[in-house]
């Protein structure tokens, strides 16, 4: 639209009453004609609607999963018949005989397995075939589909990649020997492997990946992947399609394994590529490349990226790579700074016994690898010798092939020797048939030998699964310790010794049971703290232990409601291994609350100390017995007076001894039962003392008010 010359364009804000004045103000009114008598145009304006009026309506988009709830195998076979009927394809029989033995629709189904279909008589996994997979698809969902052989076209890949993708059907997805999905199919799995979380496996295994379909893929593992394990072998990817993976891989770090075996990877730009891959990617947990054409000057750019493997890679795989004793040189020297390869195979390389004593000293300064493969390496009793040395030396080799090589008399007796002083090897594989010698009774020590080699492996493996097995028990006690709780019923018989059930259930968790006198196998730091907390049976004093109820008892064993010698207390027993073969306990009293009685302080009697001398049985006997026994002529226990000496365990004074009665009876429980009558004379005495002390204070007031 046009605007008057004469006229101000609107402001920004020319839609608000407010910004609408200096507009007025500066044109004239159509209200008020001008001098010339003309009316102008009114001033055109444009409005828009609220943010609440732009959007008129909104669509969900389609669940993917609206078909799937509640279905039956009769409706899937259903769907999938009428699909085939309406797209004039032929149905698959493979397909329905497992659909007739799917049970459990409400989770993923273990397998689909259409395999080499092009094999059987008229079936063919073609792009019809395909678009009626969809009511399957639609509805199920699996851990595998396996496609393998399936001779897919363009089409037809593109169609199921894309249902796999919206559906998520599978965590597992074999596309394997398929030569003909071309660029259409791999740019739609490119897009699978993007968008799909949970495809965590895909095998292209002789599927050729060609230089314009492998921007696709480059692009969709370095963006954003799920995949785990990725099998690439004999799928053309030596040259352009290496470079675009490896430097995609370099970023991806969800990536474990990865197999690039028949390729033809050469020894100069194919092995320059994967040493920068090792260099940046440290996730990659699995390498291998078997059947390639690595050599001499491709390892030596592996061991490069090795070296700054700190983490990550534990399987190497360079079988069959024409690798010398030249390559095994630089893998010699690249060993000692590796720190997680663990898995090393370099079977089928003409390295020689030079190549092995190259390598030898790389092996023995490494500390990582476990499982060793040199089969039919060219080794001989010398190398076989090289390989003994580090045999003896390694602490840590688990499993190690020498299968197919010339290993003779020497070179078996250098192994046998080796076996005696290793204790880690679990496994080692020779040739079960022995080597033909000039001397024939060499056969028969050929055969010994290889039966001591047997046996020395079986004697590891029995040590190995005894030292597992110790370490478990070791780790299961230190990280639960047990707790015991321990409640005296009070309907227990006088004669009943409650003292034994915590003692059994503490020696049940580890704690050392009561030894003869004041002997023990704590620590010294310990002993000094007996009163507190206590070390084994010796924390438990006579007052502290639980006892039967107060009336079963006789006068002078009876105690304080509220002292820890409650029939209702609780004991709780915290046991863990301590250093070496000593065993700690901690044992905490927990008392209810106390009864409505006048409070008595509680006088705790602690063990004798190791200097009073005592009968060495003393402390054999439970608690129970040391406060009270029984006497087979009187029908309730009778207290035991203590023991006359110079000084008393619990620090009273020695007076109180005369008070006790005077002809004590010599024996172990002499000692133990002071503590019930020492106990009682204290609270007696100091409850006299209290009613002396209120007496003096009330005729002191009473004076004073007078």
């Amino acid at each position: 639209m046009e605007i008057p010359p004469q006229e101000a364009p609107p402001g920004p804000g020319a839609d608000g009453d407010a910004e609408e004045a200096p507009a007025e103000a500066r044109s004239p009114s159509p209200a008020s004609p001008p001098a010339d008598g003309r009316l102008k145009a009114a001033a055109k304006r444009v409005t828009f609607p609220s943010d609440e009026d732009i959007v008129s309506g909104a669509v969900e988009p389609k669940d993917p999963w609206r078909h799937a709830q509640n279905v039956t195998v009769d409706e899937v076979i259903s769907a999938y018949k009428q699909a085939c009927q309406k797209l004039n394809c032929r149905q698959i029989p493979k397909l329905l005989r497992q659909l007739q033995e799917f049970t459990d629709l409400g989770h993923r189904i273990d397998c689909l397995d259409l395999k080499a279909l092009h094999v059987l008589p008229g079936e063919k996994l073609d792009y019809r075939a395909c678009e009626a997979l969809e009511e399957v698809f639609k509805r199920l969902q699996f851990k595998v589909v396996d496609l393998e052989q399936t001779n897919l076209d363009e089409d037809g890949a593109s169609a199921l990649f894309d249902m796999i993708e919206y559906y998520e059907s599978a965590t597992h997805l074999n596309i394997s020997f398929n030569k003909h999905i071309g660029t259409r199919g791999w740019q739609a799995a490119a897009h699978m492997m993007r968008k799909t979380s949970c495809l965590q496996y895909l095998d292209a295994r002789n599927t050729p990946l060609l230089d314009h379909s492998a921007p696709f893929v480059a692009r969709a593992l370095r963006i954003r992947s799920s995949l785990a394990v990725l099998h690439l072998e004999n799928a053309s990817l030596s040259g352009r399609p290496l470079m675009l993976l490896a430097t995609a891989l370099k970023m991806n770090m969800n990536l474990r394994e990865l197999y690039l075996a028949d390729n033809k990877l050469n020894g100069l730009q194919d092995s320059a590529q994967l040493g920068n891959l090792l260099k940046f990617n440290c996730s990659l947990q699995i390498l291998d490349l078997r059947n390639n054409h690595v050599l001499d000057s491709g390892l030596a750019y592996i061991c490069e990226g090795l070296k700054d493997q700190r983490k990550g890679l534990a399987t190497l795989v360079l079988w069959n790579n024409q690798l010398t004793h030249t390559g095994m040189a630089f893998l010699g020297m690249t060993l000692p700074h590796t720190q997680s390869l663990e898995t090393l195979n370099l079977g089928h390389n003409p390295i020689g016994n030079e190549g092995v004593r190259n390598l030898k000293n790389g092996l023995i300064g490494n500390r990582s690898v476990l499982r060793l493969g040199l089969a039919s390496t060219k080794l001989t009793c010398e190398g076989a010798v090289a390989v003994a040395e580090f045999i003896a030396e390694s602490p840590r080799l688990l499993r190690l092939d020498l299968r197919e090589n010339e290993i003779k008399t020497g070179g078996l007796m250098a192994l046998s020797l080796a076996l005696k002083v290793n204790h880690s090897l679990l496994r080692l594989d020779l040739d079960r048939e022995p080597k033909k010698e000039a001397v024939k009774s060499f056969i028969e020590t050929q055969k010994a030998l290889l039966a001591e080699i047997q046996n020395g492996c079986k004697r590891n493996f029995v040590l190995a699964r005894e030292r597992e097995e110790k370490e478990q028990r070791l780790q299961l006690s230190a990280s639960m310790p047990e707790i015991t709780v321990t409640e005296p019923q009070p309907d227990e018989e006088p004669g009943a010794e409650p003292g034994d059930e915590p003692a059994t259930e503490a020696q049940e968790n580890g704690a050392p049971g009561p030894r003869p006198g004041l002997d023990s196998d704590s620590d010294s730091d310990s002993e000094g703290e007996d009163g507190e907390e206590g070390d084994g049976e010796r924390a438990v004093a006579p007052c502290s232990t639980p006892v039967p109820p107060t009336d079963s008892l006789g006068p002078g064993d009876r105690s304080p409601p509220g002292s820890p010698s409650s029939p209702t207390e609780q004991r709780i027993s915290v046991s863990s291994p301590g250093r070496g073969r000593k065993v700690f306990v901690v044992t905490r009293v927990e008392s209810p609350p106390e009864r409505a009685e006048p409070p008595v302080p509680p006088v705790s009697c602690p063990p004798s100390p190791p200097a009073l001398s005592s009968p060495p049985n003393s402390s054999t006997l439970p608690p129970a017995e040391a406060i009270s026994t029984w006497d087979p002529g009187s029908s309730e226990p009778q207290p035991q007076p203590p023991q006359s000496g110079p000084s008393l365990p619990n620090g009273l004074k020695p007076e109180f001894a005369l008070a006790l009665p005077p002809e004590p009876p010599p024996g172990p429980e002499a000692k133990a039962g002071s503590c019930g009558l020492e106990h009682e004379l204290s609270c007696s005495k100091n409850d006299k003392e209290l009613e002396e002390l209120l007496l003096e204070a009330s005729q002191e007031s009473g004076q004073e008010t007078l």
